[in-house]
């Protein structure tokens, strides 16, 4: 407080630091609203337990807007428990959870109906036609979709000519579609799918991905992907998580995450023989990992690749290509063995 004993000259310097200090700060929560914009969904020291047991553990995610977001963890881990606070099916411990930017506990309601989700297996009234189980998902939602936009979405997951057939003689790839289209069908911002490739087939995780990305590239989406089928993240995901016992292990870029340290290095070499035999009879040997289709696989880490190249060309050994990367699964299974 500015003294009633200071001259006026003073209580008007303090007077502007005083407000000098309000803008600071209003500056800095500005600053740190508009880094936020750049989250779908923001999680802060988020727990959940039961009894003395803890799910989540003081989990903290940023999860960027536009991106497909992948959400990986041995079984056990708090995947799930995650999700389902993300769409308040069950109620944190303590944290706090914020959806495009908003509260998620003030602001429930209007959060819900920007996000489309599938938690394990979707319902349906097994009895009526697929159509008419999306038609009643519409409705819960508020909607009256046009009977073009219904088969624009059967076409979408791939059940075009199979609307007006009961669901209880569909498959379970099939239901996992429907669910899919259920998911959508009220246009959402942020899509969350917990392990959405359960059931489907080859064709159809092929399928589901293309879906994905085309929720991303095309429409702009955001999706949060739970799955157990590493490489599918590995193939659409731009940014992942890895949590184990309910606590995060790694959060990063995808690219940046698997391309640091043991490296799988594939070689395409002119003359198979010759690149392999030169290998095995120096100090790469102890590096082999495989050969197949031609090309021979090496684990080194990312510095030692130049000395790789030296020795190429040292032998005269003529290669079509040297790349490397890391895969998800040895990524995965290091860090989760290493807690």
């Amino acid at each position: 407080m500015c003294s009633s004993y200071w001259s006026e000259s003073d209580k008007r310097n303090c007077l502007r630091f005083i407000l000098y200090t309000i803008n600071y700060f209003e500056t800095l929560m500005f600053i740190k609203h508009i880094m936020k914009n750049d989250s779908a969904i923001s999680i802060s020291n988020l727990s959940k337990q039961y009894g003395h047991f803890t799910a989540v553990d003081e989990l903290s995610l940023e999860i960027p807007k536009g991106e497909v977001f992948g959400f990986l963890g041995p079984n056990g881990a708090g995947k799930s428990t995650t999700l389902r606070m993300l769409l308040t099916l069950i109620q944190p411990t303590s944290g706090d959870i914020l959806i495009f930017n908003k509260n998620l506990k003030s602001h429930r309601s209007e959060i819900l109906q920007q996000v489309g989700s599938i938690i394990e297996k979707p319902d349906f009234h097994l009895y009526l036609s697929a159509m008419s189980n999306l038609k009643i998902q519409a409705g819960l939602n508020g909607l009256r979709p046009t009977k073009s936009k219904l088969f624009e979405m059967f076409e979408m997951v791939g059940l075009k000519g199979r609307e007006n057939d009961d669901v209880k003689a569909y498959s379970h790839g099939m239901k996992q579609r429907l669910g899919l289209a259920q998911a959508l069908i009220h246009d959402p911002k942020l899509i969350i799918l917990d392990e959405p490739t359960t059931g489907l087939d080859p064709q159809g995780i092929i399928d589901l991905r293309n879906m994905i990305l085309h929720l991303k590239n095309d429409l702009k989406k955001t999706v949060v992907l739970s799955s157990h089928i590493l490489s599918e993240i590995e193939l659409i995901a731009d940014s992942m998580t890895i949590i184990n016992k309910g606590k995060a292990v790694v959060q990063g870029r995808v690219g940046e995450l698997l391309s640091n340290e043991d490296l799988i290095i594939s070689i395409e070499p002119e003359q198979m023989e010759l690149c392999l035999s030169a290998i095995q009879q120096s100090q790469w040997q102890k590096k082999w990992r495989a050969n197949h289709d031609n090309i021979i696989e090496l684990n080194l880490s990312k510095v030692e690749i130049p000395d790789l190249n030296k020795f190429l060309q040292e032998h005269n050994i003529a290669t079509y290509s040297v790349s490397y990367k890391r895969t998800l699964e040895d990524y995965f299974l290091k860090l989760t063995s290493q807690n």
